[in-house]
C-alpha cells in the first residue's frame, strides 16, 4: 500500500473502511496484526519547533533521526531516548515519532526523566469513525474528562491512528559518564543500583548484565558536576564490587545505546520478553525465568530475558506485581500466547469499554492488545 499522506485522506479511508487495519508507521517492531495495511511514513514534517519553549509538534510518521538531528541544532534532545527495535529484532524500516508514541517506547532514562507519556504535550488522531480528534496543546495543564494524550500513548494504535504529536523536549547534557561495579551478583546488583538511585547524585541510568556481572550507572550534566558526582559515587559503592569509570563522553553513551536496543539478544536465538516489575522482586523472578540471557534496566525495575522458542514464560514467572510483554517471537507463538500480559477481568472490562468507545466497529489492529 502507498503511505497515505495527508490526514484528510487517512480520515476518508478509515471511515470507508470494511474490513479490519493494521496500522504500522516505520515497520521497524516486526508486528502484523489482522487486517489491511494502513502506512502512516507519509504523514512526516515538523510542523513546530519553538527551542526557547522546549517544544516540537511533528507529524506522526517523521523519523525519530530526523528530529534528532534537528533537535542537536539547538543542543536539546528527546529525553526519554526511545530504544530502537530494528537490531534486536532484525527489522528494517525507520522508527517513527508516532510509533514511539503509541507504544511509549522510553529507555533507561525512564528512571530520571520520566516515559515518553510524561513528555506528550497534545496529539492528534483519527478514531475509528473517520473523525480528526485533537486534545492537549502546547503546555502542560490540566484538563477534565478523558486525558486523552495519556491514553494514546501506549495504546498502540488499537484507540486512533495518530496524526500528529506535541512534544516537550529538554537541553541536551554537556557531557556524560558511566560508572561500572562488577561481581556484584544479581542481589548485590540490585543493592548496588538501588543505593545509587537513593543518592542525592542524579543518576540518569542503572542498569545491570549478568554475562558481564556487571552494575552501570550513568550520570549527566556539566562537566565540573559530572566529575564529582563520578567521585562520589566512587566512594559509595566501592564497597559493592571492583568499581571502574568511563569518563569519555561518547564511549559512555555507546555503552547506553547497547543497553537500551538490548544489543546482546541481537542475532541470537530464541523468543525475547520485556517484563516489568519491583526491583526488589527482580532477583527471585530471574530465578524462575530460568533463562538463556538477562538483561536489566531502570534499576532492576525492567527485566530483559531470551528464552527457547515458544517458551510461556508467564508460566515460569508466576505471579508477580508486573507484566509481560513478548517482544520478538514468531507468529505462531505470538498467536499462542498474546504479545500483551492479560489483563484482570475489572481492567479489561475498562479497556473493552474505551476501545468500544474510541473505535465502535473494532477495526484498529484487532487481537493485539486483548481483542479479537
Amino acid at each position: 500500500m502507498t503511505p497515505i499522506e495527508n490526514e484528510a485522506d487517512l480520515a476518508g479511508m478509515i471511515a470507508g473502511a470494511r474490513e479490519p487495519l493494521a496500522i504500522r508507521g516505520g515497520g521497524t517492531r516486526g508486528i502484523d496484526p489482522a487486517g489491511n495495511l494502513l502506512a502512516i511514513s507519509g504523514l512526516t514534517g515538523v510542523d513546530l519547533y519553538e527551542p526557547g519553549a522546549l517544544t516540537l509538534v511533528a507529524a506522526a510518521g517523521t523519523p525519530v533521526a530526523d528530529l534528532d538531528r534537528l533537535l542537536a541544532t539547538e543542543n536539546q534532545r528527546l529525553a526519554f531516548e526511545p530504544m530502537d527495535h530494528r537490531r534486536l529484532l532484525g527489522t528494517t524500516g525507520e522508527p517513527t515519532i508516532g510509533g514511539v508514541v503509541a507504544g511509549n517506547i522510553s529507555g533507561p532514562r525512564r528512571i530520571q526523566a520520566g516515559a515518553c507519556r510524561d513528555f506528550l504535550l497534545g496529539v492528534r488522531y483519527v478514531d475509528g469513525t473517520g473523525t480528526v480528534i485533537k486534545n492537549g496543546g502546547r503546555v502542560m495543564k490540566n484538563v477534565t474528562g478523558y486525558d486523552l494524550v495519556k491514553l494514546m500513548a501506549g495504546s498502540w494504535g488499537t484507540l486512533g491512528v495518530l496524526t500528529q504529536v506535541s512534544l516537550k523536549v529538554l537541553p541536551r547534557a554537556q557531557t556524560q559518564a558511566t560508572l561500572e561495579v562488577s561481581g556484584t551478583g544479581l542481589t548485590g546488583a540490585i543493592r548496588a543500583m538501588s543505593a545509587a538511585l537513593g543518592s542525592p547524585y542524579e543518576v540518569s541510568g542503572a542498569a545491570y548484565d549478568p554475562s558481564e556481572d556487571t552494575v552501570f550507572i550513568r550520570i549527566e550534566g556539566f562537566a565540573d558536576s559530572v566529575a564529582y558526582r563520578l567521585g562520589r559515587l566512587n566512594a559509595l559503592l566501592n564497597s559493592h564490587g571492583t568499581v571502574t569509570t568511563t569518563e569519555d563522553a561518547q564511549t559512555s553513551a555507546t555503552q547506553w545505546n547497547r543497553i537500551r536496543d538490548v544489543e546482546p539478544f541481537a542475532g541470537t536465538p530464541g523468543d525475547v520478553w520485556r517484563l516489568s516489575v519491583k526491583p526488589s522482586d527482580a532477583p527471585g523472578i530471574c530465578d524462575r525465568l530460568d533463562a538463556d540471557g538477562l538483561l536489566l534496566d531502570w534499576g532492576g525495575g525492567l527485566i530483559w530475558a531470551r528464552v527457547p522458542s515458544g517458551t510461556d514464560l508467564r508460566g515460569r514467572a508466576g505471579g508477580f506485581g508486573g507484566h509481560a510483554t513478548l517482544v520478538r517471537s514468531d507468529a505462531e507463538t505470538r498467536a499462542t500466547l498474546g504479545m500483551f500480559q492479560p489483563e484482570p477481568a475489572p481492567l479489561a472490562a475498562i479497556s473493552a469499554g474505551l476501545r468500544a468507545r474510541f473505535d465502535p466497529r473494532g477495526i484498529f489492529n484487532p487481537g493485539l492488545m486483548g481483542r479479537t
